[in-house]
């Protein structure tokens, strides 16, 4: 049977503390759930005494029905010189009413003296009587030792004395910091197999932040000394350059190390798990991380295509179904005719692969790409472009003229804009005009006013990013530019290409491509 290690989750604590993450109390909530949801052994839920989100958080939560998560409260030994039963943050820990609670204090001996400004004696009696009196309070107490890595280095006597000061309290797990994130793999393996040596008995934990960019490595190299409880963040979320980020951690011990962490079942969730915090901490999810990330199985390069179509394990280390992602053939100019029929093949087209329309749309596709079009992140217009060549997509409406005016007055504020567009839908003649935030904006609103009368869907699409690039930067004025425009409609998600010397006109061509595929993909699914 599979040896198991234990997921500490501080995504809502450590995490909550990354520049320009600010989680809300209903965030906190909905990602608890799905952290329990996932199976996270431990969910570290905030400080209780530190803000009044996090407590009124612990009394949200006690109505939630945790089915695989331990709710855990996070705090800090007593003050310096105070009797714990008199210190208000750590009577806040008992009363968060959770199942566990974390403490951390200090194991590096600069701390003690120089940040908490006490004794060495005095901070390992901060430690034992907290982990004591909280053991007789709570069923579970996990010790964080703060900077242990450091600690151990400067001071490895001192650094041992404050882990045997949380044994001899009664702390059920002692974990391992490596808190500003300075460790190297080997140093942590190294350090982790000699605290396991000295505590045979004790269950150990480690806690790495990615400063030198190794807290996933730090994190496995732990494991393989000894640990058997991994705390991290989902997506590496954190202060300065984050934690160790679980949803590499959890692929690489249970895939590729055999540990039992969670159900292979739940794993297929992963990077549905990603895209869900990304979404709530407003950090867009990087295309290229490991595991989750949306490029993390594309394959761009014509051999690495035509050999991914052959046998998958040629250029990929797992399949990436067992995490929940897809396989993604990019067409590019780089692309060859493998990378190309196996796009035909998800949009349901059959050619024979020495078809000469197969050659000829080999041909359209990297000239335009010559010409700075870019399909690997706006595969709506790549469907579009190839649907169209094979006389699959319809004419929606018939497109007659545009204008956009921007008027800008001495006295106002920002300039107006103005668009008119004319057009018609089977006959119909429409001629519509309104105003906008910028001229794009007036331009996709008047587009849809003309067209929402007779495709009432529209109503559901937005438009959420938009990116202008210059292609031919020294071109000066006359440069070209592309623009890429990302849609959705609550349901689906997908981007759309323009290019062009006028910045208006690529951006109509981008916008019109994806108001064409939203009609076009409710058609084939039968949405009305």
């Amino acid at each position: 049977m599979a040896e198991r290690v234990f997921i500490y989750d501080t995504t809502l604590r450590d995490g909550s503390q990354m520049e320009g993450v600010n989680f809300s109390l209903e965030d906190k909530l909905r990602i608890a759930q799905k952290l329990d949801e996932f199976g996270i052994h431990y969910i570290e839920g905030g400080w209780p005494y530190a803000n009044p989100k996090d407590n009124l958080f612990f009394q949200k939560a006690k109505k939630i029905n945790f089915q695989n998560a331990k709710l855990v409260a996070f705090g800090s030994t007593r003050r310096p010189n105070k009797k714990v039963s008199e210190d208000p943050q750590v009577d806040a820990l008992i009363k968060a009413e959770t199942p566990a609670v974390t403490i951390f204090g200090k194991s590096w001996d600069l701390h003690v003296t120089e940040a908490l400004k006490t004794t060495l004696e005095e901070n390992l009696s901060m430690i034992y009587e907290t982990v004591e009196y909280l053991k007789r309070n709570v069923d579970e107490v996990i010790f964080d030792a703060e900077h242990f890595f450091d600690g151990y280095k400067a001071n490895p006597e001192y650094a041992i004395q404050v882990l045997e000061a949380a044994v001899k309290g009664g702390a059920d797990w002692i974990v391992l910091c490596d808190t500003n994130g300075g460790t190297l793999p080997h140093e942590i393996y190294e350090i982790t197999k000699k605290v396991r040596e000295k505590f045979p008995n004790a269950n150990i934990g480690i806690h790495a932040h990615n400063d030198s960019e190794t807290a996933v490595a730090n994190s496995i190299m732990a494991v393989l000394a000894g640990a058997r409880q991994v705390h991290g963040t989902i997506n590496g979320i954190g202060e300065r350059t984050g934690n160790a980020n679980l949803c590499s951690i959890i692929p690489n011990l249970q895939l590729k190390l055999g540990f039992e962490v969670v159900p292979p079942e739940n794993l297929k969730k992963l990077t549905e798990l990603a895209h869900f915090v990304a979404e709530l901490s407003n950090m867009p999810l990087p295309r290229n991380m490991p595991y989750v990330g949306e490029s993390a199985f594309a394959h761009k390069g014509g051999v690495h295509a035509s050999a991914v179509l052959k046998r998958t394990e040629t250029y990929e280390h797992i399949n990436p179904e067992l995490v929940g992602n897809k396989r993604k053939i990019t067409v590019s100019d780089l692309a060859g005719r493998s990378n190309l029929i196996f796009k035909l093949k998800e949009f349901g087209i059959e050619v024979d692969p020495k078809s000469p329309e197969l050659k000829k749309l080999i041909d359209k596709i990297k000239e335009l790409e010559k010409e700075g079009y870019h399909f690997e992140a706006a595969e709506a217009s790549l469907e579009l472009l190839i649907k169209r060549h094979f006389g699959l997509v319809k004419d929606y409406f018939d497109f007659d003229a545009y204008r956009v005016l921007i008027a800008k007055r001495k006295d106002d504020e920002n300039p107006i804009s103005e668009a008119t567009v004319r057009l018609s839908v089977e006959g119909v003649d429409e001629h519509t005009a309104s105003l906008g935030n910028g001229p794009i904006s007036a331009l996709d609103r008047a587009l849809r006013k003309a067209l929402e009368e007779f495709y009432p869907n529209l109503k559901e699409l937005q438009l959420i990013d938009y990116k202008v690039r210059i292609i031919n930067e020294s071109a000066g004025t006359s440069a070209k530019v592309r623009v890429l425009i990302e849609s959705t409609d609550g349901r689906r998600k997908w981007g759309t290409v323009g290019v062009s010397e006028n910045v208006i006109e690529a951006s109509w061509i981008a916008l019109r491509d994806s108001i064409i595929y939203k009609l076009m993909k409710d058609e084939e699914e039968g949405v009305v």
